[in-house]
């Protein structure tokens, strides 16, 4: 069976794969605070509450976007699952042409979610995915990975207009019903909320000018998508699991090399 762990700045999703199957799925705090063991009692324990031993996990693939706590995982994978990790780095096949500048500034991440959505919904296709950043990533017919934008998240966002303002007061990050607020707080959620799907929209429209496609499908994903997609009208697919799916994907692809 093979794990899989996207680390993000904020959860670490991790699921447990059978061949092309996921078999579980399960989230966990990212804490640069806490030591390989720490980690890997945490996951032991969540294999165990679903009834898999750890002998069990032949295969373990990792994206991080936290560099700070790589060497605590793969530490982790060592010693508890007696495993050395897989990670996308240079030399791993995916599958797709990165057409970046600089290939290795690229996110895993992002190489995840345009392995699989490639994959699994064709191209060209663009792929959204709102995590504590937003990153866009525009894949091409040919499977070509052109590019994309990144900008701050929703939550981030609204830490930041608290966080640097005198007065205005934390609030719930949900979608008011109006644009036109009649209270503080209900002004600050509109401005966040409406103003970040005008945002995403006007991003995903351009980038199919660009692109010269108008047809794109637009695949979204991370914590915080619910939240946008009806209310954008640009996103066609719903994928919360793409990135874990997209790190599958690619470790078939170097499996039995």
């Amino acid at each position: 069976m093979l794990l899989t762990l996207d680390i993000g700045n904020t959860n670490m999703k991790t699921a447990l794969f059978e061949g092309s199957e996921m078999k579980h799925y399960w989230r966990v705090s990212t804490d640069r605070n806490r030591t390989s063991d720490e980690y890997g009692m945490v996951l032991s324990n969540l294999l165990a509450h679903n009834g898999v031993e750890r002998g069990a996990i032949d295969g373990i693939m990792i994206s991080s976007v936290v560099p700070q706590i790589n060497f605590t995982i793969e530490h982790m994978c060592r010693n508890y699952f007696g495993i050395e990790p897989m990670k996308i780095e240079p030399g791993v096949r995916t599958g797709i042409n990165i057409k970046y500048e600089n290939p290795r500034e690229l996110g895993s991440d992002r190489i995840a979610n345009a392995v699989a959505a490639y994959e699994l919904y064709g191209g060209p296709c663009i792929t959204i995915d709102f995590g504590t950043a937003t990153s866009f990533g525009c894949i091409s017919a040919r499977g070509e990975f052109l590019g994309g934008a990144i900008c701050p998240g929703l939550k981030l966002a609204a830490d930041a207009l608290t966080e640097r303002t005198a007065k205005l007061p934390r609030f719930e990050l949900v979608k008011p019903e109006n644009v036109v607020g009649r209270n503080t707080v209900a002004n600050m959620q509109a401005g966040i909320v409406y103003g970040y799907i005008g945002q995403v929209t006007y991003l995903v429209e351009r980038m199919k000018r660009e692109l010269g496609a108008p047809g794109t499908k637009v695949i979204a994903t991370g914590g915080l998508a619910t939240l946008v997609a009806g209310e954008a009208g640009v996103i066609d697919v719903m994928d919360g699991l793409l990135t874990l799916k997209g790190l599958a994907m690619i470790y078939e692809k170097n499996h039995n090399r």
